[in-house]
């Protein structure tokens, strides 16, 4: 079987949840019905600086929010499903729309909702503090929770590994 960091060299593509890869999965709730979440800074500029170095990064969420929204589309993000009922319907437009070899796609998800997608990518990963059975299927499980740098992380080791970072 081949290592993890020999599939990193064929990464062109990265897929990202939301809540609990690139927010920690809390909440808070505001008198008027608002949820606020938190991100990490460092996963954003990794998040940029992937999409400046000619990759492609698409996030996949079965919530809606236009905070999160208007944040990825100020890290130059503008692949963003939110509200996704089906993420597998979702990941096949994606990589239908663009023409994307699944074994080129790095894939972070923390729960149920991510694990049928990531058994269809080559680069399935999770954040330390995913669901067992996300753990079982990943080929990388970063030592960051979610929210808390875990795709930085996944990021920095695919841009190190290819020359890009």
């Amino acid at each position: 079987m081949e290592n993890f960091k020999t599939k990193l060299t064929r990464v062109k593509t990265f897929i990202f949840d939301v809540d609990g890869v690139l927010t920690d999965g809390s909440l808070i709730l505001m008198p008027d019905g608002e949820q606020l979440r938190t991100m990490n800074i460092k996963d954003g500029y990794a998040m940029q600086l992937a999409v400046k170095k000619g990759y492609k990064v698409a996030v996949i969420s079965g919530r809606k929010s236009e905070g999160v929204l208007k944040r990825l589309h100020g890290l130059g993000i503008y692949d963003v499903y939110l509200g996704s009922d089906d993420k597998i319907e979702t990941y096949k437009e994606f990589i239908m729309t663009y023409d994307i070899n699944p074994d080129e796609i790095l894939y972070m998800g923390d729960d149920i909702p991510d694990y049928e997608v990531m058994k269809l990518i080559g680069v399935p990963t999770c954040p330390s503090d995913s669901v067992q059975e996300i753990k079982d299927i990943s080929i990388y499980v970063s030592d960051k929770n979610g929210g808390k740098g875990c795709v930085r992380d996944v990021i920095e080791q695919v841009m190190r590994v290819q020359g890009m970072w």
